[in-house]
């Protein structure tokens, strides 16, 4: 059965790489991208006639739910999300709406889109969260502030806080809600995030499309709703102990709902 999935982030990377396998196989993909030109290029290299493209700047809180809106306009239902953008370094900290640009693309973005298209999801619709090895304890408190914090130390909180949410929302929604499951696609690969964060060429991105892939369509994932997937070790595993704690969880979930409250886009 061919489905409908959106990918963000997905001009080039592992959002790339995953939206060439799942275009292959001749599912529409939605591909995602904040720059114009970069959508052109890479619906140009993929099974065109599976691919669909949307332009949207996710630091920009507008332009998620104008993206969102995009979305429903076209389609009555998506099969699985793909929450794969993310950055590390920015070269403007404080965004539009005066957040942290790297909490806001890689934490408060991903939740806005996946509760924006909620309608669209079935309880058998999948939505996979790009979380990484890399988790710090976060504070609800530091999510609507722009950080001093050093660009790896927030970029881990970030991401402990995208899995943080992950899980409780899987669990709020429970069995009439998608499938919600955070994925570390596999450390180090060889995206331009990490060539231009660590100055190292990385591992082969295939191992983390393939991941992705499988989260997205494999009986594996059926019920891994609110689990971790670990692909450093290939397997479903135990996220940052804060991820665990169902407190924490909602603490900072209920922190994004009151920063998109206060800065609701008319």
């Amino acid at each position: 059965m061919k489905k409908t999935i959106l990918i963000t982030g997905s001009t080039d990377g592992i959002g790339f790489a995953t939206a060439n396998a799942l275009s292959s196989l001749g599912h529409t993909v939605l591909l995602h991208g904040r720059s114009a030109g970069k959508l052109a290029s890479a619906k140009a290299h993929l099974s065109d006639q599976h691919i669909e493209t949307y332009q949207a700047d996710l630091s920009r809180l507008e332009d998620v739910y104008s993206l969102a809106s995009q979305i429903r306009k076209k389609h009555t239902k998506l099969d699985v999300i793909i929450n794969n953008a993310g950055v590390y370094m920015v070269p403007v900290v404080i965004s539009e709406d005066g957040l942290d640009v790297r909490y806001m693309v890689n934490s408060i973005a991903p939740y806005l889109l996946t509760k924006e298209l909620l309608p669209l999801l079935t309880p058998s619709s999948r939505v996979v969260n790009l979380s990484s090895a890399a988790q710090v304890p976060v504070l609800a408190a530091e999510l609507s502030a722009p950080s001093q914090l050093v660009d790896g130390m927030v970029y881990a909180k970030s991401k402990l806080a995208l899995t943080m949410w992950s899980r409780h929302l899987a669990t709020t929604l429970g069995e009439q809600g998608p499938i919600i499951v955070a994925v570390n696609p596999k450390s180090f690969l060889g995206s331009k995030m990490v060539k231009e964060a660590y100055g190292v060429s990385g591992g082969n991105l295939q191992d983390g499309a393939d991941i992705l892939a499988k989260a997205a369509l494999s009986d594996e994932f059926a019920n891994a709703s609110g689990l971790y997937f670990d692909n450093d070790i290939g397997q479903f595993s135990d996220p940052h102990p804060d991820a665990l704690d169902a407190q924490k969880n909602a603490e900072i979930s209920l922190a994004i709902d009151k920063i998109l409250t206060n800065k609701k886009v008319l």
